[in-house]
């Protein structure tokens, strides 16, 4: 893995991770970038859940406390990215859209296994590759997580159980709360209603369905929708594509 200060730019980490495998919060004195060329991950930090499918990737940026969970068998590819190199990229979490190109980049990265920008040839890879994280679309698949103990159980039994049919106030009480309590912290602590954060939780679940390989169907059902037109409507009202945007390339 990296060591600050050796004098490369890059350097790279590849793992095959198995199903529930958690990585403990950490972080690194360079800025990560944090891919799986199979499998779904989910990336925790203090703030927010971040979900991972294949055909997207998170940027941590240094100094960034992070755990790593394996939804299912992944083989997490990792770019390490030093300064001064990583200066122009993003000083948040953000996760980006990884089209075929960048994707051929990471993979060829990590075949060379680091970059040391006194050789050309690295150097230009290393520009290539901060050039084509600067142009990859934003994904908003992250679920802020709120810090209130009730409020917190019942956003992980919603991200674990997204189809989850109870009404609001009966999910409230399972938790110990009432309904316009959770109605007062979530949108104080999170920044969406307490409806819009369980919307938000069943959407990012169906983009992983999606990327899996689910059709759209299969996907909408599995996160609670029995309506496919008012699945398609959310999930255009939420994400701005359609469901078929995420399907596997």
């Amino acid at each position: 893995m990296s060591a600050q200060g050796d004098g490369f730019d890059v350097r790279t980490y590849a793992a095959g991770l198995h199903a529930g495998t958690v990585l403990p919060a950490h972080a690194h004195g360079w800025g990560q970038l944090i891919f799986a060329a199979s499998g779904v991950m989910q990336v925790i930090t203090d703030e927010a859940t971040w979900t991972v499918p294949p055909t997207r990737a998170i940027w941590a940026p240094a100094g960034v406390r992070h755990a790593i969970v394996a939804r299912g068998e992944v083989a997490m590819r990792t770019l390490y990215i030093d300064r001064p190199r990583s200066d122009p990229l993003p000083d948040r979490p953000r996760v980006l859209a990884v089209a075929p190109l960048l994707r051929e980049l990471i993979l060829r990265i990590l075949e060379v296994g680091m970059l040391d920008p006194a050789r050309p040839p690295h150097d230009r890879l290393a520009g290539l590759l901060v050039d084509l994280l600067l142009d990859a679309p934003d994904e908003d698949l992250a679920l802020p997580l709120p810090r209130d103990a009730r409020a917190l159980r019942l956003a992980e039994t919603w991200r674990e159980n997204p189809a989850d049919t109870r009404d609001l106030a009966e999910a409230a009480r399972s938790v110990g709360a009432s309904l316009r309590t959770l109605q007062r912290l979530f949108p104080r602590e999170t920044g969406l209603t307490l409806e819009g954060w369980r919307q938000k939780a069943r959407l990012v679940h169906a983009v992983v369905r999606l990327a899996a390989g689910a059709s759209v169907t299969e996907a909408a059902l599995d996160c609670g929708y029995q309506s496919l037109a008012a699945f398609s409507e959310a999930f255009v009202r939420q994400f701005g594509v359609t469901p078929g945007r995420f399907a596997p390339r």
